[in-house]
């Protein structure tokens, strides 16, 4: 551990590598940071606010909190899967993806995954702007380009900031969601909150699907911010501090939501910020909690922007070649990023709420398709085996389109299409399912099951090991980990 923390410490500030693969001479940081990363991404008040749908939808507190809670595990356990991978491969998440799709094909979810990152960046700013116009006693307009600019800058930074900012923001989370949670249980009956069950499917499987769908959009970037752990880092380990950070800080948040819906009388929806800063009084205190909202938002914001950015990349580097980023390209591709993201933010802040919702679940129809393939391939058909260099490569192993990942992907979303009910489409088996919506499940389990059963017949060669790119200058450490092999095809 004392070598990581020597190389952190020697890592400039400012990230320089993007897209391309980590060498070990380079890997540092523990597993606590993931806790803490994600802990902090998830104590915000975006996530109150997913929570405070439950209710606000039709739910009941007790219900409510069961189905968020088994959301979370279900979605986290999706989230830290893919959290699992980046030590392995020292590689962002979605580039894996050309081993199920082809180095051009895997450009069909990366696009997605980038429209997905766009719309939870401009959401999270319409109330990171609400946070700072009332803490600087300006128009909510001008609070979210003050939180755009902020976003910028820690995007560029990168990696070592980012875990900074996570940890920093793990910290006041806790601090600023003890004292909410005190206040609240101070003014409100809470026992008299829980006593109220009226059991409803449909509110029921909608809290869990709010939850679920909560965890999963963490899936396409999740690896992003654990492929610097040394190749050495335990996967059980990594899948654990991943996934306790973000089911953890998420159902906290949740349940905050829950008992502030539940007690506000029909005065949260609208004012989510406002409502929430007044659970805990008025002056220095409203201050200080504006403060810790704006800042809480900051880091999900900025994981956001910069998966947005290594999507862009991705997808560049795809169908260009190798794709060295210098520090200029980074920052037009983040200035692009979350310049659309506030534009989104600045003409759709007024109708946040409702069409927040209808957004995370219908993306679930195009990402739990994704997560299952992706999932079932590492796991269980390549078993980790991949050859990092290929996926630079469209003539190598991986090709150019994989029609195996492509088709199934396209049969996960359609699958889904009767069983989906948001504002943009609702299926035709929704109403005699009691308007449940059940596609998340479908879009995880049916794609899964055909992608297993194909690619058992149709996969291509698997390597007999993984093959990483030869390492340049590496240390005598990094060769004898076997991390600096040759990469020879197999």
């Amino acid at each position: 551990m004392a070598v990581n923390n020597e190389r952190a410490g020697t890592t400039p500030l400012i990230e320089r590598r993007s897209i391309d693969y980590i060498p070990e001479a380079e890997r540092h940081g523990r597993l606590f940071s993931q806790f803490t990363l994600w802990m902090g991404a998830n104590l915000q008040i975006t996530a109150i606010v997913t929570g405070a749908l439950a209710v606000v939808l039709g739910g009941d507190v007790f219900w409510s909190l069961i189905g968020l809670l088994i959301g979370q595990l279900l979605g986290g356990g999706v989230m830290a899967l893919h959290a699992a991978q980046g030590p392995k491969l020292g590689l962002p998440q979605m580039i894996s993806s050309r081993v199920q799709f082809g180095v051009y094909g895997a450009a069909i979810p990366i696009v997605l995954v980038c429209l997905m990152y766009l719309g939870f960046t401009a959401t999270g700013t319409v109330l990171s702007g609400q946070a700072l116009g009332q803490l600087f006693n300006v128009s909510d307009s001008v609070g979210i380009l003050i939180f755009a600019s902020v976003i910028v800058l820690v995007t560029v930074l990168g990696y070592r900031v980012i875990h900074w900012i996570g940890r920093v923001a793990s910290v006041i989370g806790v601090i600023a969601f003890v004292f909410l949670f005190w206040r609240l249980m101070s003014q409100t009956d809470v026992g008299a909150l829980l006593q109220i069950r009226h059991f409803s499917w449909s509110s029921f499987l909608l809290a869990v699907s709010l939850a679920a769908s909560w965890q999963i959009a963490f899936g396409p970037y999740v690896a992003d911010y654990s492929r610097y752990l040394p190749s050495a880092t335990s996967s059980v380990k990594t899948f654990f501090a991943a996934g306790a950070g973000s089911v953890i800080g998420a159902q906290v948040a949740m349940i905050l939501g829950v008992f502030a819906a539940a007690s506000a009388n029909g005065q949260f929806a609208g004012h989510e910020v406002a409502y929430i800063v007044g659970l805990g009084g008025t002056g220095a205190t409203a201050a200080l909690l504006y403060f810790s909202i704006a800042f809480g938002k900051v880091t999900i914001s900025t994981l956001n922007s910069y998966g947005s950015f290594m999507c862009i990349a991705t997808i560049i580097s795809g169908f260009k070649g190798h794709l060295t980023v210098s520090r200029m390209q980074r920052l037009v591709f983040v200035l692009f990023i979350v310049g659309a993201a506030t534009l989104i933010a600045l003409l759709g802040q007024h109708s946040f709420l409702g069409a927040f919702k209808s957004f995370i679940l219908f993306l679930l129809a195009f990402f739990t398709p994704w997560s299952a393939i992706n999932l079932v391939d590492y796991y269980c058909i390549t078993r980790e085996r991949y050859d990092v260099p290929a996926l630079a490569d469209p003539n190598g192993r991986y090709g150019r389109w994989n029609l195996l990942g492509i088709s199934v992907y396209v049969f996960g979303v359609l699958v889904q299409l009767p069983f989906i009910s948001t504002k943009f489409y609702t299926g035709p088996l929704v109403a005699a399912l009691g308007d449940v919506d059940i596609s998340w499940i479908i879009g995880l389990v049916l794609p899964a099951a055909v992608y297993y059963f194909c690619a058992k017949k149709w996969h291509s060669a698997v390597p007999d090991r993984l093959i990483l790119p030869v390492e340049q200058n590496s240390t005598p450490q990094a060769k004898n980990s076997g991390t600096g092999r040759a990469a020879a095809q197999a």
